[in-house]
């Protein structure tokens, strides 16, 4: 057998020495939670500069052949017990000078180790090849790939002052901009537009490399004119630090700490948006917000720790606790436990992997699932010598290479700050379909999905079935419906009277109104009308009656509660509310009926005839408002019109719920003006690819003629040849080929998890989960997790409710 020194020169070639440009993973294992405090410590390729844990090393050793790895090892550094304690100097933790933060100290070993017999060299050491130390001394020194991007994360978000922002010189033109409507000056763009804070010129951003965002006009009138600065409408709040100011000189997202002043001179005023900062209301939302905090977190509760598996606790990145919430509870369905744990282990995981594991999606989520569900990172911590008392349960593990994965595509969630748990929820559940598309049978996603049916009736007593597909049913909570009524109208008085007097309600006086989940779900389901309703069979606007019911249950139902409402002047808002929530519910009742026998379907509107189209329009008013708000022209029509022009609050919930649609972007059809002329060769293009020339003519008018967004319209409306020749016969309550292969089954459901939001806004505050397991409730507070005493089951954002089967 060789000497381990003659074969670490045998594999000299395999052994790379890192350029400052190579991403070096050495804070843990790529395909576990193992780090170098682990038993095995952790294995770095010296090939690769991927880390791996004493389990998986052999594994990566087998997929590439690489035999030359760095050996990382920290271990406990033994303190006397009799130590004296320092007197801090500063007022400080845990630096020097300051209070000592008693964190535990580890000595750490290096060492080369070469596979597959584990032959081992020590580190540092003269007898070592000069290439290998080169090596090693690189790797040690580098920044860790795993903290990069958590700094490049907290940078991204640290804007500097402006340069030009203090002596900026205004124009003096009369311009005046009007808070909606607005319209690049040089070309038809509405959206990704810059107000220029020299003259007031609204122009285009830049255009991506993918052909979509603006036409370069803002940018190209900086080139000629040297106006520095622009402000992003849209990012336009009461919270003017939120608003994105760019400076072409600086070529960076800026601070202007005039911005009040520089928008006031073209008529953007926020003195009325800062009296509503502090109303009454929301002085008792911020006296709520301590109640909601302790009530939640279960706060001043002796709580006993659970560890195990299924009991593993989310290290906080910083802001992360929207993600640590929801994945606690999407990983205790049953969905998601046998996809990414009880079916695929880590060896088979890495075996489908890209070269670079940390970037796969599928392998990133096994390694989260078995971190969380396997039990092998949440062990008591013991204390001292008496290894029979657990103190504590483990600190918990740190879903960072996940969270790089899932955020990579998404520009908010790849930030440090705190963020939207049901946009987060939506958008990981189509990474997760994206993933597994043309696998529907492993798709975990899927046991949360669902078909939805509205029914429109006209005053002609003709009827229109729209139908599309959901994950969550978003519902309003009507306040009015509120049990402890006669408890509002006293308190009510009560703040009447303080308020003459001059004095301010204490929290413990507070009463919010308490509204029954049935109430909500009510909402839903009850009958609205439609103002201007374009009826192709009385061939004028008329009012309409839509129902809305759902064509399938799903496995697991997801209720989001709309606690968050803009006011006027765009002033997001928190209903501070309660919502009584059971832990059995039973929807049966909002299963839709489909086409009933004696009902006549809508006619389609006739080609050429201007005054009749089959098309809804959307509402300008409420297009109007939500543009104001920041939203994409185009998105706000689809948004009035997926809620029928139900109001600016449906539009812009539907609008939240469904930003990362894949057909999000696709034009709307041509809502008036006759019909929509089709190129005949585009069109037998799409024909000879086996699309029916109905459909391929639909997809056509949708996409403004383009062949390629034609094909992934197509695509995305699966149900389009269906309905595209379905008559009164043919529909009816079973036939719904939008959800054929979704799971469906009984109307009734179990409570199993809450994510809970304390803050005045889900762009701040805090999220915390609590999970219905092995029959008790269990809280998961980021990387803490212990029996719940008193879950907070009418303060939830979100509710998980799992099917019961009869």
């Amino acid at each position: 057998m060789l000497h381990p020194m003659d074969l670490l020169r045998s594999n000299l070639s395999r052994v790379r020495i890192p350029e400052p440009t190579n991403r070096i993973y050495k804070q843990e294992c790529c395909l576990s939670f193992d780090t170098p405090k682990s038993e095995g410590g952790l294995f770095i390729d010296m090939t690769t500069f991927l880390a791996f844990g004493k389990d998986c090393v052999v594994w990566n050793y087998e997929k590439t052949g690489n035999p030359v790895y760095l050996h990382i090892k920290q271990t406990k550094r033994l303190v006397p017990e009799d130590r004296p304690s320092k007197k801090p100097t500063l007022l400080a933790i845990g630096v020097d000078g300051g209070f000592d933060n008693n964190e535990i100290e580890y000595e750490e070993t290096h060492s080369i180790v070469i596979l597959p017999d584990y032959a081992t060299l020590p580190f540092p050491s003269v007898e070592l090849p000069e290439k290998v130390r080169l090596a090693v001394d690189a790797i040690l020194r580098a920044e860790g790939a795993e903290r990069k991007e958590q700094i490049a994360a907290w940078i991204a978000d640290k804007k500097e002052i402006s340069a030009f922002a203090m002596n900026l010189q205004q124009i003096d033109n009369g311009v005046i901009v009007p808070p909606s409507g607005w319209k690049c000056a040089k070309c038809d763009k509405t959206e990704n537009l810059w107000l220029n804070l020299t003259d007031g010129l609204i122009l285009c951003g830049r255009r991506n490399w993918d052909g979509t965002g603006g036409n370069n006009h803002a940018v190209e009138y900086y080139k000629e004119t040297n106006y520095p600065l622009a402000i992003k409408l849209g990012t336009i709040t009461a919270d003017l630090e939120g608003a994105d100011v760019f400076s072409y000189p600086e070529d960076e997202s800026v601070i202007d700490p005039l911005l009040a002043q520089h928008l006031a001179f073209f008529g953007i005023d926020f003195s009325s948006l800062q009296k509503t900062e502090m109303t009454t209301a929301e002085r008792e939302l911020d006296q709520n917000t301590n109640y909601d905090w302790n009530r939640i977190q279960e706060s001043g509760q002796e709580m006993e720790p659970i560890c195990g598996p299924g009991y593993t606790g989310l290290v906080n990145l910083g802001n992360s606790c929207y993600l640590a919430a929801t994945m606690q509870v999407v990983f205790s369905t049953h969905s998601f436990y046998a996809r990414y744990y009880k079916n695929q282990n880590l060896k088979v995981a890495f075996g489908l992997a890209p070269a670079d594991p940390t970037v796969d999606l599928n392998m990133q989520l096994t390694k989260l699932g078995h971190g969380l569900l396997s039990g092998k990172y949440s062990v008591p911590s013991q204390e001292g010598n008496d290894a029979a008392t657990p103190t504590a349960t483990a600190e918990g593990i740190p879903p960072r290479m996940f969270k790089a994965v899932i955020a990579a595509s998404h520009p908010e969630f790849s930030t440090m700050r705190q963020q939207d748990a049901l946009e987060f929820f939506l958008h990981f559940l189509d990474q997760v379909e994206r993933a597994n598309a043309g696998k529907p049978e492993v798709d975990p996603a899927r046991c949360f999905k669902f078909g939805v049916e509205d029914r429109i009736q006209c005053s002609s007593g003709k009827v229109a079935y729209n139908r599309r597909l959901d994950y969550i049913l978003s519902l309003n909570i009507p306040l009015h419906a509120a049990s402890n009524k006669d408890e509002l109208e006293a308190f009510q008085k009560l703040k009447a009277e303080k308020i003459s007097e001059g004095k301010e309600v204490s929290s413990d006086e507070i009463v919010r109104p308490r509204v029954p989940l049935r109430a909500c779900l009510a909402s839903f389901s009850s009958p609205e009308e439609i103002h201007d309703f374009y009826s192709t069979a009385l061939k004028a606007k008329t009012t309409a009656v839509k129902t809305t019911g759902l064509t399938s249950f799903p496995d697991y139902l997801v209720l989001h509660m709309r606690k968050f409402v803009m006011e006027e002047g765009w002033v997001p808002k928190k209903l501070d509310v309660y919502v009584d929530v059971p832990d059995i519910i039973d929807i049966s009742h909002m299963r839709s009926k489909g086409f009933q026998p004696g009902e006549e379907i809508l006619p389609e509107g006739v080609p050429g005839d201007e005054a009749e189209s089959s098309i809804p329009l959307a509402n300008e008013d409420i297009v109007a408002q939500l543009v104001s708000m920041g939203f994409s022209h185009l998105h706000c029509q689809k948004a009035a019109i997926n809620t029928s022009n139900a109001g600016v609050e449906e539009a812009m919930n539907w609008l939240l719920s469904h930003m990362d649609d894949a057909d999000i972007d696709t034009p709307t059809p041509m809502s008036q003006g006759g019909e929509t002329v089709v190129d005949q060769s585009k069109l037998e293009m799409l024909i000879s690819f086996g699309f029916q020339e109905e459909v391929a003519r639909k997809a056509l008018k949708a996409s403004g003629g383009d062949i390629e967004k034609a094909t992934d319209w197509i695509f995305n409306n699966p149900d389009a040849s269906a309905l595209s020749h379905m008559d009164a016969t043919t529909l009816n309550a079973t036939s719904h080929p939008a959800d054929v292969g979704l799971p469906d089954g009984g109307g009734r459901y179990k409570l199993m998890g809450i994510v809970s939001h304390i803050g005045t806004s889900t762009q701040c505050g805090h999220y915390v989960a609590h999970i219905f397991k092995d029959r008790r409730w269990v809280i998961f507070n980021d990387d803490k997790v212990g029996a719940s005493i008193n879950p907070p089951k009418d303060m939830g954002y979100l509710y998980f409710f799992e099917r019961l089967n009869s």
